[in-house]
């Protein structure tokens, strides 16, 4: 049986009368790369920041490793607005911050990127290893953490050499190609040591070629660092030929999940592409 890493169960995140994602369930397993797809604005970057805790769910539930990390439920009347009711009004909800998040092993990148622009690729790196850092502020006052830093300025520059970006730790993170400060960003998430990595839309902007080496990247670095990954993404080519499986959001419901090969076969799929819906052809 497979090892879960991440399970949303009825997930549902509203913003005043518009539920930017309604009753989502999904799961992604020990190793597996995992796509979540849809059209623009189907809420699916909405579902990473309900993972992330950078969004509180309006309801269900987020559990990670077995661990519930985010959980809430509806109040009163406000149960008929969704898709599902798993959870009873009085459970107490549990909501853990994105630090928290992170350092219980998940790491993410943006659809926008979020670089220290006006640091060196170097340091970029190295304030993410201070995530595992262990230290306090008593340790740092008196300068008791010269080993600690020494040893995470060492994995910096190692994690470094093995992304290939060891020749451009002096450069100004704002200063690489757009390529590059993708892979930088992927490089600065992979030094909190994650076990699951969240990808939003990594192949933005990118053009055939720089798609296809992300995509020999996104496999690599599964391999090398034992990664569970879930993605984002609208460059079908990369989904298709990387995914293990994919669940497909239109207007914040799951309307599909399955392989690369049933998904593309999908007729309800298809036609949310093609803004085709089921009700007018009913």
């Amino acid at each position: 049986m497979a090892e879960n890493v991440l399970h949303m169960e009825n997930v549902t995140m509203q913003f005043g009368g518009v539920v930017a994602v309604n009753g989502l369930s999904l799961d992604v397993n020990k190793g597996e790369i995992v796509a979540l797809i849809g059209p623009n604005g189907a809420g699916k970057t909405t579902a990473f920041n309900c993972v992330t805790g950078i969004y509180e769910p309006t309801f269900g539930e987020v559990a990670f490793q077995g661990t519930t990390i985010l959980r809430n439920s509806p109040k009163g009347k406000m149960k008929k607005l969704y898709a599902g009711d798993v959870l009873a009004a009085d459970v107490k909800p549990i909501i853990k911050t994105p630090d928290q998040i992170t350092q219980m092993g998940i790491a993410r990148t943006f659809q926008n990127i979020r670089l220290f622009g006006n640091l060196t690729v170097f340091d970029n790196v190295l304030i993410a290893k201070h995530m595992r850092a262990k230290q306090n502020v008593f340790s740092a006052t008196l300068r008791l953490n010269h080993a600690e830093e020494t040893r995470m300025r060492r994995e910096t520059m190692e994690l470094l050499e093995k992304q290939h970006l060891a020749h451009l730790k002096d450069e100004i993170a704002s200063n690489l190609p757009y390529g590059l400060q993708r892979h930088l960003e992927i490089a600065r998430a992979l030094a909190t040591q994650p076990k699951l990595l969240l990808l939003d839309e990594p192949a933005a902007g990118m053009n055939p070629q720089e798609t296809q080496e992300l995509t020999e990247f996104i496999a690599q670095i599964r391999r090398e660092y034992d990664l569970s990954i879930f993605m984002i993404e609208h460059h079908m080519d990369l989904v298709m030929q990387i995914s293990d499986r994919i669940y497909v959001l239109d207007f914040g419901r799951l309307i599909a999940q399955g392989t690369p090969d049933e998904i593309q076969n999908n007729q309800r799929v298809i036609e949310a592409y093609l803004g085709v819906t089921h009700d007018a052809e009913d």
